[in-house]
């Protein structure tokens, strides 16, 4: 009798059908590599994973947020996350379907006015020019601005598609920040060996803002790593979430005070002024939440204040370039250089917002959306186009392209009136529910609640009054909310009724010490 299964022979013979074609045809591909083989094997890579992400989508999700890596084999080099927020939100919508039991996690007070704008986003493109793509060889350019936007506010609904278990509430704060922890890989292409530089088909290199072009030329201190000034503030963040300011400082761990020295000290490296103000905001909000200013700690906090500004003030201009130009916007005795490069870089911002302002009745009822012609790109853009070919400050490359540095104008300029009052109606359903949670959550969740809490209120303060932008601050406030929703499975209530607890029986307090001398008791005598 043969033991033969015919069910697991034909499965075989199947397996051998696919896998030896497809090695071979993968093998003739890896002999001349060109763009399409390089695509054509990213897509049967995604293929084969496809089950990996089916089960590990979400977490994949998290991680991706801040991670600095595109997959270059498809036009436009989108970043990973874009992918990833598409795929999960696919893949939890169809287990929606297939399960009706599964909890809907997204919050209706956000729900609505996100799904406002997108009709919004879709009107103004429809009525002003579409939504094409250069890199898809369209005639009209500015498409991939509102694939941003729209995948950035498909964000909130792919994070809040599923509740994440309390248990598992610091592991994913951690996946949250630790994509933003591999950003300082972009600053290090000029120090690569050649036969390492193949990781840059992933994670882009930064330009080093232009003032490096060898290993040689790269100097801490001087050259401006964006990367790695990235780095440092996704680890001080993260700690801020994860621990807050008391359990930072207050408590007997040492090596959590060396790790955010560290991460400040980094920070400094990229000689960006609002990374410092932006960490300032949100530190001093989770100190108030925290209610430590009534405490010690402000003492502590003032006199650290005190003696560093003293320190500061004879040690600034021998500090290196970059730091000088993180601190140039208090007032020190920086050196000229690094104040002209700073005040230059706030001039030129100031000039385009004062061209602009005038534009916005224009764009008041319709929006300029984001399409303009081929010809704008090549006469404004393009690389034969000069920033100081343009007399008009509204008229530069970055205003054209609706990079205004500027969140109001860019809603407003975008999508006028309609897009600001839909904004507005999202930042105060969003207000609704990280605050709702921050004040009746789980208190094993409090520090994570009480970090995304201050988080969504310092962004609102930097996107309004220091640096913002509507396409890249969508994701952000998507992010923040929708974790807060998954973390705590939906919106808190004020619980309706305050059980007061019955007090427990004071204890009998205990017998002092008999003074001496002491009076012996005498029993009472009788009348």
């Amino acid at each position: 009798m043969s033991n033969v299964n015919p069910s697991a022979l034909l499965r075989s013979l199947i397996v051998y059908a696919i896998c030896v074609p497809l090695a071979i045809v993968v093998g003739y591909l890896l002999t001349e590599l060109d763009y399409l083989s390089i695509s054509f094997l990213g897509v049967l890579l995604g293929i084969m994973a496809f089950p990996l992400l089916m089960k590990w989508h979400y977490p994949l999700l998290i991680f991706s947020i801040g991670l600095p890596a595109t997959i270059f084999f498809l036009p436009g080099h989108p970043n990973i996350y874009l992918f990833m927020v598409v795929i999960s939100l696919t893949i939890s919508t169809i287990e929606r379907i297939l399960d009706r039991t599964r909890p809907s996690m997204p919050s209706t007070a956000v729900r609505w006015p996100l799904l406002a704008f997108l009709l919004v986003i879709f009107i103004t493109a429809k009525m002003t020019g579409g939504f094409g793509l250069r890199s898809m060889g369209s005639e009209v350019y500015g498409g991939k601005k509102y694939v941003f936007l729209v995948v950035g506010i498909l964000s909130f609904f792919a994070i809040a598609a599923r509740p994440i278990p309390k248990k598992d509430a610091n592991l994913y704060i951690t996946l949250y920040f630790a994509g933003g922890f591999f950003s300082f890989i972009q600053d290090l292409y000029t120090v690569t060996p050649s036969p390492l530089r193949f990781i840059y088909l992933v994670f882009p290199p930064s330009n080093t803002w232009g003032q490096a072009v060898s290993s040689q030329d790269i100097v801490v201190g001087v050259t401006r790593l964006g990367g790695v000034a990235a780095t440092g503030g996704a680890v001080l963040y993260w700690m801020l979430a994860r621990h807050g300011i008391r359990d930072n400082f207050l408590l007997a761990k040492p090596w959590r005070v060396v790790v955010l020295a560290v991460a400040f000290m980094l920070m400094f490296l990229g000689g960006f002024r609002n990374a410092l103000i932006g960490l300032a905001i949100t530190a001093g909000l989770i100190f108030y939440l925290e209610k430590l200013h009534r405490t010690g700690a402000m003492v502590a906090v003032v006199m650290a204040a005190i003696m560093g500004g003293a320190l500061l003030v004879p040690l600034a201009p021998l500090l290196p370039y970059t730091f000088q130009r993180t601190l140039s916007f208090l007032p020190l005795n920086v050196s000229a250089d690094a104040r002209l490069d700073a005040e230059s870089s706030t001039q030129w911002r100031l000039d385009m917002w004062e061209a602009l302002l005038p534009q916005v009745p224009k764009y008041l009822l319709l929006g300029k959306g984001y399409a303009f012609s081929a010809e704008t790109f090549n006469e404004s853009m393009g690389a034969t186009a000069m920033f100081q070919k343009n007399i008009d400050a509204a008229e530069n490359p970055l205003a054209l392209s609706s990079d205004f540095h500027s969140g109001p104008l860019s809603v407003v300029l975008s999508f006028g009136i309609w897009g600001v009052l839909v904004w507005l109606w999202y930042w105060a359903a969003g207000f609704f529910v990280v605050w709702r949670n921050y004040r009746y959550g789980d208190p094993v969740l409090r520090h994570i609640n009480l970090y995304l809490y201050a988080a969504f209120v310092g962004k609102c303060f930097f996107f309004l009054f220091i640096f913002g932008g509507v396409v890249e601050d969508a994701g952000g406030f998507g992010a923040i909310i929708g974790l807060s929703i998954a973390l705590n499975h939906g919106v808190m209530r004020r619980p309706k009724f305050a059980v007061q607890a019955v007090p427990a029986p004071r204890p009998a307090p205990a017998p002092g010490r008999t003074p001496f001398p002491a009076r012996p008791p005498f029993p009472a005598l009788g009348r």
